[in-house]
């Protein structure tokens, strides 16, 4: 892969281009990393390639090695794993509360403590997810509750 800056000081906004002989797995990866950087996630949905706000999606999961994503209307798969987007979305508040599933937080209705150490989490959704005690504590901490 080569990359070439060009500094261009006349130039009004930045400018990505991206030149390949044909649309592979690791172009698709690319477009999905400066999408991410717009707040902008792509998710396959009736073999169409979609753009997807990041604050419109709620949860996220992993099931048999695909990753979904979760908005109010519809379901969409991602071509990045779980941990890929788990290390992007933190910062725009996303939020790993199980092995399989990352949360946005300010889609958090209410938490309710479960046996052992757990917690079980409704979305703004009205979906309820488990959140494992492993990664109950962090949550807590993330929301600023004890």
């Amino acid at each position: 892969m080569k990359i070439e800056i060009k500094v261009e000081e006349q130039l009004g906004e930045m400018e990505v281009e991206i030149r390949c002989r044909q649309l592979t797995a690791e172009v698709e990866r690319i477009l999905a990393a400066l999408r991410m950087m717009n707040n902008q996630l792509t998710g396959k949905r009736d073999g169409e390639l979609h753009l997807i706000n990041i604050d419109a999606v709620i949860y996220i999961e992993s099931v048999d090695r695909h990753t979904f994503l979760y908005t109010d209307d519809a379901v969409y798969e991602s071509d990045l794993k779980l941990y890929e987007l788990e290390q992007r979305l933190e910062e725009a508040g996303f939020c790993r509360v199980s092995r399989s599933c990352l949360i946005q937080l300010r889609q958090i209705r209410s938490l309710r403590a479960e046996l052992d150490r757990k917690l079980r989490v409704t979305l703004s959704s009205g979906e309820q997810i488990i959140a494992s005690r492993q990664y109950a504590d962090e949550l807590k901490r993330r929301l600023g509750v004890s």
